[in-house]
């Protein structure tokens, strides 16, 4: 029906036709596949979610005389510094070490990323390794994202297809990546937002590849590669959609470029810091099938409940549930009658979708064509060499 050259032409021209995922849901039931795919040509969905597996590469620039840092603290938070002399990467998940000797728990490297977004002032504290090219031994500076060269996000593993439930059979509370898990099932967690999640409305990533560009923490980035732990394997329903954590997409853009409103600095009792992203995937509308794919509703999606009582990297499950329970609010286990709550912000994620619907809208946002497509014939190896716990 269309190529995505002829759908760039209607976006210069400002005269595309442009729906959120969740606009487009509406207009399906209303008029129909057919119909629906004459009349759109861009389909912008989007998601708001910790993404820990996230960080940002810095280049501060060469002192003088020049430092080859090897140790290196932005506001207390560690960043690596392994490869160029100057160049660091700041993981989101990296806990502060201290201040003046206490331990601060509840920052890390994704609320430095944050601030630098911001144009705060971050503290750096330098060592070096001592070389006839480099003969500085230490460094301390106040940096912002205006006195530094390169600051880009590079995040290896953002935007799961899909994701667990997560409950708690044990007797005690237990802190995870999903927050508070109560004791006796007390309480229920998801993190995907469903329906309006990029990747559950192109299953097998026919849209998406190596080189598309996406909305990424208020700024323009692309896909870079297939994501950590991607898992295009799983099993997965009738609809192509899988049943669990499956593939994966890493993700790279201009950090100077974002806005703090969609790079949130987090942190999990607990458990550690972390990264709240914004990120929205347009999708082009090049034949029905698109429409076919982005029309499944969250009665037709179903997510693990996974039980993280058993500290074991395969964990018991209490079966399947449908976004369409999950987003009820309650959800029924073992006949209790457990409430569950998002992880994902569902305001914010269809946000972002409006937020990228409007500079398609306004032709700031052009599609591009993948250079490569992302593998989907990965299998998922874990370490099972050494069993001692």
């Amino acid at each position: 029906m269309r190529t995505i050259a002829e759908i760039n032409d209607k976006i210069t021209r400002k005269s595309a036709v442009v729906l959120t995922v969740e606009e487009l849901k509406a207009r399906v039931a209303a008029v129909g596949v057919t119909k629906a795919a004459k009349e759109v040509d861009v389909i912008t969905t989007g998601t708001f979610e910790p993404m820990e597996s996230s960080g940002a590469i810095i280049n501060l620039g060469h002192t003088d005389p020049p430092i080859k840092i090897r140790r290196c603290w932005l506001d207390g938070v560690q960043a690596y510094s392994g490869f160029g002399a100057v160049d660091l990467y700041l993981g989101a998940s990296c806990s502060v070490d201290s201040i003046d000797g206490e331990e601060v728990k509840e920052r890390g490297g994704g609320h430095v990323i944050e601030d630098l977004i911001a144009g705060k002032p971050i503290h750096v504290r330098a060592v070096g390794q001592v070389t006839d090219c480099y003969p500085r031994a230490t460094f301390e500076t106040t940096i912002t994202r205006d006195t530094i060269n390169q600051f880009y996000l590079f995040n290896p593993r953002n935007l799961y297809q899909n994701f667990i439930v997560g409950v708690n059979g044990g007797d005690r509370p237990l802190f995870t990546y999903l927050g508070p898990l109560q004791p006796r099932l007390g309480n229920a967690v998801y993190s995907n937002p469903g329906a309006i999640s990029p990747l559950l409305n192109d299953p097998e990533l026919q849209l998406v590849g190596i080189g598309t560009r996406i909305f990424l923490g208020g700024g323009i980035g692309y896909v870079a590669w297939e994501g950590t732990q991607h898992f295009p394997l799983q099993k997965r329903l009738p609809n192509r959609t899988p049943i669990g954590p499956s593939a994966t997409l890493a993700l790279i853009g201009d950090a100077k470029q974002m806005d703090a409103r969609w790079v949130r600095g987090c942190y999990f009792k607990s458990y550690g810091p972390s990264l709240m992203m914004g990120v929205g995937v347009p999708l082009p509308v090049l034949n029905e099938s698109v429409i076919e794919h982005c029309a499944v509703q969250d009665k037709d999606l179903v997510a693990p409940i996974v039980d993280f009582s058993i500290p074991r990297r395969v964990r018991p499950t209490f079966g399947l549930v449908s976004y369409a329970q999950l987003k009820s609010g309650r959800i029924a286990i073992e006949n209790r009658n457990v409430r569950v709550a998002p992880l994902a912000s569902l305001f914010l994620s269809r946000k972002v979708a409006s937020e990228l619907k409007q500079w398609i809208e306004a032709g700031k946002f052009t599609l591009t064509e993948p250079v490569a497509s992302i593998p989907m014939e990965r299998s998922f190896l874990p370490q099972d060499r050494w069993l001692d716990f």
